[in-house]
């Protein structure tokens, strides 16, 4: 089964035929909310938003662990991740979507690994391709088979938030290789691969990130909800044709 993590700007998909709610408990505590069970195109699809579905769980307060093990414990194989970011390479402007094929992790204090904790082996997972190939590669077919453009390829910066970063940080992360900025690419992704699930971002940009393009004098965050309205209904259809593959 497909199951869709929302971001900001995503906390649902007016595409799905819901058939069940339901609200799960885990081992790591209650996820960012029950999840949504429906068909997309005929497909069975998951819908959980990360946030919660009154947008009230700040970045570095979700769950992530909970989250993860839900959408595991519901048969679910395969993760597609929907995230909000700051543009910091020039071409990558507001409304752009972008597929990230890397991570640089700034995060701190998170949980961030299940192996962890009495009695629990240290264990060591392979994560130099954050993102699963084969999923990068569908999620590319689709939004071409639905006319919808997706840069292929970025560096994710993930940031501990949840406050925007400041202008000179943005200027280490470019230093860095970053190319997008956001708050929850990690340890989303660690703990995808540590549960064995197929996982990728699509990354909405909806703004330019501080000091950068027209935020050189600071982010409007007023312009970033009519962005990612825009941008999400492009979401949606790519999500629509991946469903139908």
């Amino acid at each position: 089964m497909l199951a869709i993590i929302g971001g900001s700007g995503l906390s649902g998909l007016a595409n799905l035929e819901v058939t069940r709610r339901q609200v799960l408990r885990t081992p790591y505590g209650e996820p960012s909310g029950p999840l949504t069970f429906g068909t997309i195109a005929g497909r069975p699809i998951a819908f959980l938003a990360r946030h919660g579905y009154g947008h009230t769980i700040a970045p570095h307060e979700v769950n992530y662990c909970a989250n993860m093990w839900a959408l595991k414990d519901q048969a679910i194989t395969t993760v597609v991740s929907v995230a909000s970011v700051g543009g910091i390479a020039k071409e990558f402007g507001p409304g752009r979507l972008v597929l990230p094929n890397q991570i640089i992790d700034y995060t701190w204090g998170r949980q961030s690994t299940y192996f962890e904790g009495p009695g629990a082996k240290v264990t060591h997972i392979d994560f130099t391709e954050p993102y699963t190939p084969g999923l990068r590669e569908r999620i590319l077919v689709a939004a071409k088979a639905c006319g919808q453009e997706m840069a292929n390829g970025a560096v994710y910066a993930a940031t501990q938030g949840p406050r925007l970063e400041t202008a000179a940080e943005i200027d280490r992360l470019e230093r860095d290789g970053a190319s997008l900025v956001g708050m929850t690419a990690m340890p989303e992704a660690a703990l995808a691969r540590e549960l064995g699930l197929e996982y990728a971002t699509i990354a909405v940009v909806a703004n330019y990130a501080a000091g950068r393009g027209d935020s050189v004098g600071g982010v409007s965050m007023d312009k970033i909800g009519v962005v990612l309205e825009a941008a999400m209904a492009k979401v949606r259809k790519v999500i629509e044709q991946l469903a139908a593959q």
